[in-house]
């Protein structure tokens, strides 16, 4: 096992470092939770800088990349700035358009970004009375009699929703009941008639958007689908697996930070006129958390690199998300134990980052069904034939 970074991403990781530096100051990042957003002055630059190109397929104008490349670009991001990103959610779904639809399809979103820096496309696929029962969907598309289509349904937690040009939407075909997995994929232009957004108002992560989103009568055509008519559910669950891994590369690069801030308070801080950091109790508490940071870390890459050798990681991302993003609260919880009274005020960033983390327990699936996901895989394993 080599854990060695190539130069090419020791750059990289550099680049990434003097971008939040220069733009991520505390301010800034105040303003972006209260306005539910990124400046435009980020999004270009993060565009210019080439960063929204990575993942992306180099035939439509994209930075081919491996998904560890993606992972250690993620940690750093979050890591350096200790606050939420709309960047690396953006990404995805642009990745899923150029990865399952067609050339045409995935100019356009390259096209959209290229103009604007703005977020190109977001994710629609939870519904209020379907998360991660997918079967529980009514969101459903009708073929009319002209050959065209007609989509009605609501969607709700859609990450950049008040900001995205376009929706990527998973939607059953033609009968909405419970029974009906034939689901296909839809690229919805934001600006169609029949849509509408609601924006939520999370605990955390304010600086991302989330929305609900009201699909009434959104007339599409064949040339919206992406990918294979039926085929949508086996899209998404191919989503969720790197989606998983970027869930828990942000959680690991804010946990860190308020690893970064606690640690160093704790050696400045004085008790009884010694370094709090002399006391046996702060220390164990800070081996638990660096303990849980490289545990995490660890298997993060480990996931990564499977997926770059074509392995699938169904059983393992359902492990290493229960673990990582419970394991990267707790540590954001015992910095603020660290901090003590002051933890919990605005005064210091640990409150804050604690908030977003706890919401990473949700994205991408609650930690009790990646139990149960990763549970049935390992029943399988161990079992004497």
């Amino acid at each position: 096992m080599d854990f060695s970074l190539t130069d090419e991403q020791e750059l990289l990781l550099e680049s990434i470092d003097e971008f939040a530096e220069r733009y991520f100051d505390e301010d800034t990042i105040k303003a972006m939770y209260v306005n539910h957003g990124c400046p435009d002055e980020i999004g270009e630059a993060y565009r210019d800088a080439g960063f929204g190109y990575m993942g992306l397929p180099e035939s439509v104008g994209g930075i081919d990349t491996d998904y560890l490349t993606l992972a250690l670009m993620t940690e750093r991001l979050y890591h350096k700035t200790g606050c939420m990103t709309p960047f690396m959610t953006a990404m995805l779904a642009m990745k899923d358009i150029a990865d399952f639809g067609t050339e045409e399809q995935a100019q356009m979103i390259i096209e959209a970004y290229n103009e604007s820096g703005k977020c190109a496309a977001a994710l629609g696929i939870s519904e209020p009375a379907a998360g991660s029962d997918n079967n529980g969907m009514t969101t459903v598309v009708k073929k009319q009699e002209d050959g065209t289509y007609i989509m009605n349904g609501q969607k709700t937690w859609v990450t950049n929703g008040a900001v995205a040009q376009f929706f990527l939407i998973i939607a059953k075909d033609e009968d909405p009941s419970y029974e009906n997995k034939s689901y296909s994929m839809w690229l919805v232009p934001a600006n169609s008639e029949g849509i509408s957004v609601g924006l939520l108002e999370k605990v955390g992560q304010q600086a991302i958007a989330f929305t609900d989103l009201f699909l009434d009568n959104v007339k599409l055509t064949e040339a919206n689908r992406v990918g294979e008519a039926g085929k949508g559910f086996y899209l998404l669950m191919k989503n969720f697996e790197f989606e998983r891994c970027l869930v828990v590369a942000q959680g690991l690069g804010q946990a860190q930070a308020a690893m970064d801030d606690a640690a160093n308070y704790v050696s400045e801080r004085n008790v009884f006129g010694r370094p709090l950091a002399t006391n046996p109790l702060v220390r164990d508490l800070l081996v638990e958390a660096e303990t849980i940071l490289e545990n995490v870390r660890t298997y993060l890459y480990k996931c990564c690199w499977m997926l770059d050798n074509g392995q699938s990681i169904r059983s393992e991302v359902a492990m290493l998300k229960r673990y990582a993003t419970k394991g990267c609260t707790r540590v954001a919880d015992i910095a603020m134990s660290l901090y003590g009274g002051l933890g919990y005020t605005e005064e210091v960033r640990i409150g804050r980052i604690w908030r977003d983390l706890r919401g990473n327990e949700f994205a991408g699936g609650a930690v009790e069904v990646m139990s149960y996901i990763a549970g049935r895989e390992i029943v399988k394993k161990y079992k004497k034939n």
